[in-house]
């Protein structure tokens, strides 16, 4: 009878056991993968923005010089291609935007002055235009995003630091003020936009790394706060930072990389209906911060960025339904 007990029960471990490991096979936190390098030279604090599946990448510094280059990437062809260069002075921390096709760059630093010149870029003349100054004090280190059919630009440092927004209306060529985010000031945060709403979180203030995060409805100017970057109860976690990769998948924002005092190079999901953040696969590359980001095709990719003083120009590509081959992570 005991052996027989005792046979029972090692069936039962063995059956619990490979029951887990096949769920555990179709279960995905998705894959990270290599894709061709930026062609222009290392960089970090580049600006981006995305026009008919094509993302745009330029300026930035490269350890020396700021730059004023400007590259399309083509994930079709898996390839990149020199544009026409940003015909504004030089700059890093600039941020980057677009609206029905035609892409918008501003504000950054030269590197001696905070700048509030702002550009459009037609991809199809692949020519640029002066617009609209920025309204706001001078900045760098900003976060921007789109919301129907306007491009919203808050937050970043000068002499101060900032937490008020400005909306621009490319029909008019206009900018007007709208509702400050709550909470704190804010260098270096992150934003992404997920059906209507924009969501914005993190940044630097006064040393500290912000763990706020608030969601922002464009037809009422409203913002609401968020469940925090750090939680203690049912899903735990501490994701606050400055200068990550944020982009949109489908109904889901991600966060990537950054510094929080230390160079990082984790991969967060946030769940909007749930209001929780879930770990997903580790990046692949050198961990980072001031990297560009951009999805396209339901696919994110990190490029640039810097550790330290040490600048990358390898660009990668994160697919949420990709499943790491056996052995690795």
């Amino acid at each position: 009878m005991m052996r027989k007990t005792q046979l029972l029960g090692l069936l039962f471990i063995l059956t619990i056991a490979y029951s887990c490991k096949k769920s555990d096979s179709t279960d995905t936190d998705g894959e990270w993968e290599r894709v061709s390098d930026f062609e222009g030279v290392p960089r970090s604090g580049a600006f981006s923005f995305t026009i008919d599946n094509k993302a745009y990448v330029g300026g930035g510094y490269d350890g020396t010089n700021r730059l004023q280059d400007v590259w399309t990437f083509d994930p079709n062809l898996n390839n990149w291609y020199k544009k026409a260069s940003f015909p504004g002075v030089a700059r890093t921390n600039s941020v980057g935007f677009s609206i029905n096709g035609i892409g918008y760059v501003g504000t950054g630093s030269d590197g001696n002055v905070a700048l509030k010149d702002f550009y459009s870029y037609n991809p199809d003349a692949d020519a640029w235009t002066k617009i609209a100054d920025f309204p706001g004090d001078a900045r760098y280190g900003a976060v921007a995003f789109t919301l129907d059919g306007r491009g919203y630009v808050g937050c970043g440092i000068d002499q101060n630091s900032y937490k008020d927004f400005y909306a621009y209306d490319p029909g008019t060529n206009t900018w007007s003020q709208t509702t400050s985010i709550p909470g704190t000031k804010r260098t270096n945060a992150f934003a992404f936009v997920i059906g209507n709403k924009a969501y914005v979180g993190g940044g630097l203030n006064n040393g500290l790394y912000n763990s706020d995060f608030f969601s922002y409805d464009a037809t009422t100017d409203t913002w609401t706060q968020l469940e925090d970057l750090t939680r203690t109860s049912a899903y735990t976690y501490s994701i606050g930072r400055q200068s990550a990769g944020a982009f949109t998948i489908g109904n889901f924002g991600y966060l990537a990389l950054g510094n929080n005092g230390v160079s990082l190079g984790d991969l967060w999901k946030y769940h909007p209906i749930e209001d929780y953040w879930e770990a997903m696969d580790v990046f692949e590359g050198s961990t980072r911060s001031e990297a560009v980001s951009f999805s396209l095709n339901n696919i994110g990719y990190i490029a640039t960025g810097r550790t330290g003083s040490t600048r990358f120009d390898d660009a990668w590509k994160y697919d949420p339904d990709g499943i790491a081959p056996d052995g690795e992570d």
